[in-house]
């Protein structure tokens, strides 16, 4: 067996398995020739030396007077050969087996078990050291392409392969033979030939790893990444902050003259990055995030259902919407809002008073029964942002306009499947009920005069700052926002 020693030692030394492993491999291989030749291998025993560089394989049969099955029995005379006098009828003994001894289709069996083995031995190995790195870089090198999928070699003689994904690649991006590229782990899979990565070039978490790499700060924890958005290719959108005041997040991060910054921006193809400060104030934060543009001013609409007023001047409002809308979208997307962009001009036909009086009635009235309205898809809770946006820009924006095109099978959007229309309806089918208001009986026989002196005894206070206020105000004395109260004509 010095050929079986010498093949254990180069398996344990040189290929790098483990002992177990390699234990197993071989132990499985025997078996499988052994059964190849008896027909069965219940009754093969395989034993290692102590150090492993040896094994054996036995027969393991039964002391009997008149054999029945060779395979399994022994003659009682031929065990005393073998075993010593005191052997009696009934004992079990090992006989050693000559692997040389089986038959050719029994030995190719063993030796295509031992691969078999030693392959899913090694899949298992490099699966359990990859993944634990899902949502790391990795780097490797352009090999082929099929149907848009770009194939990397990732080394390990060919047994990890990295696939790029069509869906996954920046749109911009262009890659010949040889290439270097640097993408994200997304997924892990077990394929005949070894280990699989799904790499993907398109995700927001490739941004993020790639500047935490050029920024101590956030390596360390003194800059934390709230959010990042990412039109792959185009603009990339990160919401950073810092619990130490000293600390200028939006600085550390882009360095002196902008170092740190265009070291990510070359590693992306020259793909625009936006690193804004995060704020808890959603104004401010719907500011900070329409960054490049400068924003004048932003009006809460309506803080139930997130929907914000951006006012900017003239010069900066295409700016602000970027190109196809793509700024105010991602900023849709950072902050998690329904943001509007005018100018001022616009925004001058727009009675603010109005809105201020609704929210002041929802804050006051805190009796009427409290529930949650949706009327947008952007509202369904865990839709997905991006496809809410494009059903906005196609000009379905409400949920029964979506209701209605989907049964009718009307929806046509490029970049918007049928898997993602149906995860859409279902969300609504789980959240959505719809209903007719109608006002109660009881509040429309209810005396006007009643109605004063309940308002009379209510508390107010201003829907932007929170100031106690009275009804006889038309100006908030903390903020100075202007408002009115109007009595229900019913």
């Amino acid at each position: 067996m010095s050929e079986m020693a010498e093949a254990i030692r180069q398996l344990i030394q040189e290929k790098g398995y483990s002992e177990d492993s390699v234990r197993l491999t071989i132990e499985k291989a025997l078996k499988a020739a052994y059964k190849r030749t008896y027909g069965t291998d219940e009754n093969a025993i395989v034993k290692f030396n102590d150090d492993m560089s040896d094994v054996s394989i036995y027969s393991r049969k039964t002391v009997i007077d008149g054999v029945y099955d060779p395979v399994r029995e022994i003659e009682l005379d031929e065990a005393k050969q073998l075993a010593g006098d005191e052997v009696e009828e009934g004992d079990e003994i090992d006989i050693l087996e000559d692997p040389k001894s089986f038959n050719r289709s029994a030995v190719s069996t063993g030796k295509q078990t031992a691969h078999q083995g030693l392959n899913e031995t090694y899949k298992d190995s490099l699966y359990n050291d990859y993944k634990d790195k899902l949502g790391e870089i990795i780097i490797g090198y352009y090999q082929r392409e099929r149907n848009g999928n770009i194939y990397l070699d990732l080394g390990n003689a060919g047994r990890l392969e990295g696939v790029l994904p069509a869906k996954f690649q920046s749109k911009l991006e262009v890659y010949e033979a040889n290439d270097r590229i640097k993408a994200l782990i997304v997924e892990i899979k077990k394929t005949n030939s070894g280990i699989q990565l799904v790499l993907s070039r398109s995700d927001p978490k490739l941004v993020c790893q790639i500047l935490e790499k050029e920024v101590p700060e956030i390596a360390d924890g003194t800059v934390e990444i709230v959010k990042s958005v990412r039109d792959a290719g185009y603009r990339t959108k990160i919401a950073v902050t810092t619990k130490r005041e000293e600390v200028d997040p939006v600085g550390a991060c882009v360095g002196l003259k902008g170092v740190r910054i265009q070291n990510v921006i070359r590693e992306l193809s020259n793909e625009k990055i936006d690193v804004l400060r995060y704020d808890e104030d959603p104004a401010e934060f719907i500011k900070n995030a329409l960054s490049p543009a400068q924003v004048e001013r932003v009006v809460i609409m309506d803080a139930e259902k997130r929907q914000a007023l951006a006012i900017v001047e003239e010069s900066q409002f295409s700016l602000a919407i970027g190109r196809q809308g793509q700024n105010v979208r991602l900023a849709n997307r950072l902050c998690d809002w329904n943001i509007d962009v005018k100018t001022i001009e616009q925004a001058q036909d727009i009675d603010f008073s109005s809105v201020t009086t609704v929210a002041t009635a929802r804050n006051l009235f805190n009796d009427e029964e409290e529930y949650d309205e949706i009327t947008t898809v952007a509202e369904l809770p865990g839709v997905d942002a991006e496809v809410a946006a494009l059903l906005k820009a196609n000009g379905i924006e409400q949920i029964q306009d979506f209701v209605d095109a989907y049964e009718n099978n009307s929806i046509h959007i490029e970049n918007v499947t049928k898997e993602q229309l149906d995860a859409i309806n279902n969300l609504i089918n789980d959240n959505v009920e719809f209903v007719e208001e109608e006002e109660p009986a009881e509040e429309q026989a209810k005396p006007q005069e009643e109605t004063k002196e309940e308002a009379e005894e209510e508390e107010y206070f201003c829907p932007e700052c929170g100031a106690k206020i009275t009804l006889d105000m038309t100006q908030c004395p903390n903020c100075g926002v202007e408002f009115e109260f109007a009595e229900d004509e019913e």
